[in-house]
């Protein structure tokens, strides 16, 4: 499945309906337990933030998305979902390829916080090449070279 990455931050939702329509899609798929509020309101809280989503996109559609933050040194990534229709077809897997390239291009490590992970995204980032940090809080996909 050729999937691109495809970046939605405030100004993207502002001026793009399908694009803020497929993030409530993809965050509507999500479990319960995985987002702390309804789809609509957990993305507008993000991006009121300054968080932006980095999304999968096929076909002129957004199929998956993951929740970032730029604390300045590296990308957090959270809240991860793909669309239960293009689930199981390496979507997700492609997702985190393209943005461990995009952060490698902008010299930032992804981190990702162990206690929102379920066991299955754990062992996805595992196979990935991100590691556990030494204080056992978050996996680490560090850049090359460091």
């Amino acid at each position: 499945m050729p999937v691109t990455l495809h970046p939605v931050d405030r100004g993207t939702c502002d001026v793009d309906a399908q694009a803020r329509t497929d993030l409530a899609r993809i965050y509507a798929d999500a479990p319960a337990e995985r987002l702390p509020a309804p789809p609509d309101v957990f993305i507008e809280e993000h991006l009121s933030s300054g968080g932006a989503f980095l999304c999968a996109r096929f076909n002129d559609r957004l199929i998956g998305a993951m929740a970032l933050q730029d604390d300045g040194e590296a990308w957090w990534l959270s809240h991860f979902c793909v669309r239960k229709p293009t689930r199981r077809r390496g979507v997700g897997s492609r997702l985190l390829t393209l943005v461990a390239e995009a952060a490698s291009a902008e010299g930032r490590p992804l981190r990702v916080e162990v206690a929102q992970l379920q066991m299955a995204d754990q062992l996805m980032l595992s196979r990935l090449g991100y590691r556990l940090a030494r204080s056992g809080d978050h996996y680490e996909l560090a850049l090359p070279g460091r």
